[in-house]
Parts: structure tokens; C-alpha cells; sequence
């Protein structure tokens, strides 16, 4: 039960006293001043009021604190989620995003009892870079209205049309918001520059609030756009049910756990590295299904774990998990005391904030890494970031991994070998007895190495093998002490080959089994029998029987 335990647990046992918690706290509030601003940024992108990306940040974020794997995981509305919920908000409305949050949730709770968390890790590294590369072009494009100003009634959702508005729009540019946006989008890069401990979307809203509230700007800002937006935090409440809703929302709400499972467990992984624990991603993952229902519950978002505000905590000196519920603490502070100043904040300089966010999220120095790589990995590089931008985030992931699975099946179909002995390399790392499995082979007598896993991408190879040998043997040897795996497929490739050499009226030796490949074996009934097939320990042992064998079918 300790895989499924949270770490505010383990860490309070190991001792928690009143210096642990100003720094926890310290740390809480530091993140808090980056998360203010960026949750309010990323809701409007994501098609939703700023309060809603609050919420998201106090609810979600205080309930994976308290009930992650990971003690210094800080969570709430990421970049991630733009693309998905903007895409559920207009095709559902709002209801909508919430039912698929909220199933969303369950999904991301029952993967996480089912011990789901390590299965993550295998999704390859270019469709990850491809889609969040992808996501991250979409966001900066969905701001480019905000930052010039730009007069357009309606934009576009998808990605070519709305750039095609956009150029026929760039006249109507506000110079004042391209002002604003530029200021404040100049203030962040240089406070990361020469002063990096300073919270600089905070100062840069700051500023720009002040500026234009003090010479009355006629610029877009959140009260403007969001004259009416609520303050506080509402009462709990679940959206209306159906089953026809739940088959519509269905596909969105896999995508949302399956990018909050993904973002989860990188961050929690990087967080490992910098402060030298091991998260427990399965409570991980139930802790983000925990904190998705809560957020839905409250009107919120999609929420995950934040890799950059997570590492604002780690540097800020967080210990434990109270770091990260701190930080939910202080942001329902402000929005308790301080919704109404909000309504300053000019839209431009929250494009500003976006915009690096996005620079941030496209990690493109990895990108471009990957495409050095071969041509299989950019490939699937190129097209799952294509697809992203240009389709939909469903298709890409899909067409993605699906494409991955198939080219490392493909490369790993390369790797394994079936061999009869001849033509072997006397320097590779085979034992005497594999080098030399031929010499002194009795007559009639055939002998098959198997050398890797055996699953459908390769399971044709021993057939052909045995096809190719131009004559029929009266026992043969399929030596497997080289191969770790058999799958189905594996299976029944050997079911056919003990077929075949039934009709030519050879007996089977297999020789050095392992475990796996073995229970496989008696799954389908293949067990020694004593007349037509039989398991062998060792090569020797299987030879000497092989020879007795095909002396006695000769007479």
C-alpha cells in the first residue's frame, strides 16, 4: 500500500516543525506570485473567463499537493490544455468542458490503481516534442489578436484560416496595445536577463495595469472583455448528465488524461532530479484524477502538474508538499481580496506572457536535436507536430504513437535473428557452444538459434528459415536461451513450425527456454510430451536427445 501513498504523509513522519513550514510557506508564495498571473493568462487563451484559471489553480493545485506521489509537484491550469479546452468549449460550451474534466478525472484514478503510471514513460519522445511543440505554436497564434489590437469580430479556430484574418486585419493594429504588449513582453525578457529571482509576469502586469489605468489607455483590458466575471469561489456543483453528452465528451476527456497524466509525471521525473527523491507516479496519477474532479466540481479547469512553476518551488526551498498547498492558499487570498483589481490588467500584456510561455513550452533546442536524428524519429517528429497545428490534437497523438510503435517494431524486428550456425561472427558475445553449434551435428539432425524477442513483427522468420535449409531433417533444435520474450503472435509462429515438422515427420527439441516464453508455451497446451516435442534445459542436453531421436527413426 505505500506505492498508493501520499508524500505529505511520508513526510510528515519523517518530521515537520515550524522551520519547515516558513520555508514550505516562503516557497508557497513565491510560487503563488508566478501562478496569479499565468492562470488568468491561460484561461483566456483557453477560451474561459480569467477567475475560471484561479480556481483551477487553487482547487486542483491544493489537491494534488495533498494527495500526490511527489513532494514538491505544484499543479493548475497548463499551456498543455489550451488547445483541448478551447476545442471542447466551442463544440459542448462550458458544461461540456466540465464533464469531460470530471471524466477526465475517473480515467486518471482508475489507470492509477491499475498501476497505469509506468506504462507513461514508453510514449516516445518525438511524438511528445512534436504535439507540445505543436501546442506551443498554437498558442502564440491564438494571441496575436490581443497583442496588436487587431478590430476582427470573429477569429478562426483553425490554424491557416486564421492567420489568413489575421493579414487581412494587420491594418486595423492598435498602436497603443502593440505598445503595451510590447513593453510588457520587454520587461519579462529583460527581468529574466538581469534580475531572474524577480517574479516577472507579475511586475510586467503590474506595470502596465498602472500605466494604463493612471493615463486612461484605451486599451482592451480583463475588465472590458469580462465586465461581468464573477469574484469568489462558487459553490460546488456537477454538470448536467447524459449519456449522449458522455459519448460526445468522451474522446476529449482520454486527451485531457492522457496530457495530464504525461505532463504529471514528467514534471514529477524532473522534480526527481532536482532535489534527488522518487516519486510514486501511481499516486500521482490518482492525485491528478483527485484534483480534476475537484476543479470540475468548482466550475475549473483541466488541471496537471507545472513543470516551470514546480521548479520555481524547488528553487524557492519547498520540502514538503505544504509548499504547493501554501501556494493554493495565497492565490485564494487574492481572489478573495483582490478580484477587482484584475480588471486593469490589459489583454496585450497577458499575450506577452503567453508568448513565453509558448517560446517555453516548444523546447526548441530538443526540436531541433531531434531533427539530426534518423529519419524514422524525424519523421514522426514532423508529423505529429504538422498535425497538431494543422488538424487536431486527437489525430496527431493517435497517428503519432501509432507511427512510433510501428517504425521501433520495425528497427526491432532488425535486431533479432534466427540462424542455423552458419556464416557466425567468431568475435560476437555468444558462448563456445553457440559458436559451434554445428560442428559434429549428427546426420539428420537440424539446429535453429533464435537470438532476441519473438513477437509479430519478426514471428516469419524462423518459418523462412526453416523453408530455406533444402532438406528434411529427422529432428531439429530450436535453441531459445536468447530469447527473453514471446508474444501471441511468437506463439503461434511456433505452433506452426512444430506443425510443419510434424508433416515432414521430424521431432522438436527446445532447448533453454526462459520463463516467459515457457508460460506462454503451456498456455496453448506446448509442453514436453515425450513423442513429437520436447523442452530441454540445456544445448548439450537437447543435442544428445536429438541424436537418439533420428537414430531411431531411421531404423
Amino acid at each position: 500500500m505505500q506505492r498508493f501513498e501520499p508524500k505529505i504523509l511520508t513526510t510528515m513522519r519523517e518530521g515537520y516543525d515550524l522551520v519547515g513550514f516558513k520555508a514550505d510557506s516562503i516557497a508557497g508564495l513565491t510560487v503563488a506570485i508566478v501562478a496569479l498571473p499565468l492562470s488568468m493568462a491561460l484561461a483566456i487563451a483557453s477560451g474561459a473567463s480569467p477567475d475560471k484559471g484561479l480556481i483551477t489553480a487553487v482547487i486542483a493545485g491544493f489537491l494534488i499537493s495533498l494527495n500526490g506521489g511527489s513532494r514538491v509537484q505544484i499543479g493548475g491550469p497548463t499551456g498543455a490544455f489550451v488547445v483541448v479546452v478551447f476545442s471542447v468549449i466551442a463544440q459542448h460550451g462550458y458544461d461540456g468542458l466540465l464533464l469531460a474534466t470530471l471524466m477526465a478525472g475517473l480515467i486518471l484514478i482508475v489507470a492509477g490503481l491499475f498501476e497505469l503510471g509506468r506504462l507513461i514513460k514508453f510514449i516516445p519522445h518525438p511524438v511528445v516534442t512534436g504535439f507540445t511543440a505543436g501546442i506551443a505554436v498554437i498558442i502564440a497564434s491564438s494571441q496575436v489578436k490581443d497583442f496588436l489590437g487587431l478590430s476582427m469580430t470573429d477569429v478562426p479556430a483553425e490554424f491557416l484560416p486564421k492567420w489568413q484574418a489575421y493579414l487581412g486585419a494587420f491594418s486595423t493594429a492598435h498602436l497603443l496595445t502593440v505598445s503595451i504588449g510590447v513593453g510588457a513582453l520587454a520587461t519579462i525578457m529583460a527581468l529574466r536577463k538581469f534580475a531572474p529571482k524577480l517574479p516577472g509576469f507579475l511586475i510586467a502586469i503590474a506595470i502596465t495595469s498602472i500605466v494604463v489605468s493612471i493615463l486612461k489607455l484605451p486599451v482592451d483590458t480583463i475588465g472590458t472583455r469580462f465586465p461581468d466575471m464573477p469574484s469568489g469561489i462558487p459553490i460546488p456543483s456537477l454538470p448536467e448528465l447524459s449519456w449522449a453528452k458522455i459519448a460526445e465528451v468522451l474522446p476529449s476527456a482520454f486527451i485531457i488524461a492522457f496530457l495530464a497524466g504525461i505532463e504529471s509525471l514528467l514534471s514529477a521525473t524532473v522534480a526527481d532530479g532536482m532535489i534527488g527523491t522518487r516519486h510514486r507516479s501511481n499516486q500521482e496519477l490518482i492525485a491528478q484524477g483527485v484534483a480534476n474532479l475537484g476543479s470540475a466540481a468548482f466550475g475549473g479547469l483541466p488541471a496537471t502538474g507545472a513543470i516551470a512553476r514546480t521548479a520555481t518551488n524547488i528553487k524557492a526551498g519547498a520540502k514538503t508538499p505544504v509548499a504547493g498547498m501554501m501556494h493554493a492558499v495565497f492565490i485564494l487570498l487574492f481572489i478573495v481580496f483582490g478580484t477587482d483589481l484584475m480588471a486593469f490588467v490589459p489583454m496585450a500584456a497577458l499575450a506577452a506572457i503567453l508568448f513565453v510561455v509558448a517560446w517555453g513550452m516548444s523546447e526548441y533546442d530538443r526540436f531541433i536535436a531531434l531533427l539530426r536524428m534518423p529519419n524514422s524519429d524525424r519523421a514522426v517528429l514532423l508529423l505529429t507536430f504538422a498535425l497538431t497545428v494543422l488538424v487536431d490534437l486527437t489525430v496527431a497523438i493517435g497517428v503519432g504513437v501509432t507511427l512510433a510503435s510501428l517504425l521501433f517494431m520495425a528497427r526491432m524486428s532488425e535486431t533479432v535473428s534466427v540462424q542455423n550456425g552458419s556464416g557466425i561472427d567468431q568475435d560476437s558475445d555468444l558462448d563456445a557452444d553457440d559458436l559451434s553449434q554445428r560442428d559434429g551435428l549428427p546426420e539428420h539432425v537440424e539446429v535453429f538459434r533464435i537470438n532476441g524477442p519473438v513477437f509479430f513483427g519478426v514471428a516469419g522468420e524462423l518459418l523462412d528459415a526453416m523453408r530455406k535449409i533444402g532438406r528434411k531433417p529427422k529432428a531439429i533444435i530450436l535453441r531459445m536461451r536468447l530469447v527473453p520474450l514471446l508474444d501471441a503472435s511468437g506463439v503461434t509462429m511456433i505452433e506452426e513450425f512444430i506443425a510443419q515438422a510434424k508433416l515432414s515427420g521430424a521431432s522438436i527439441i527446445l532447448s533453454g527456454v526462459q520463463p516467459q516464453p515457457r508460460e506462454m508455451l503451456t498456455r496453448v497446451g506446448l509442453n514436453d510430451n515425450g513423442r513429437d516435442l520436447f523442452l530441454e534445459r540445456t544445448y548439450p542436453a537437447a543435442l544428445k536427445l536429438a541424436e537418439r531421436l533420428a537414430a531411431m527413426t531411421i531404423r
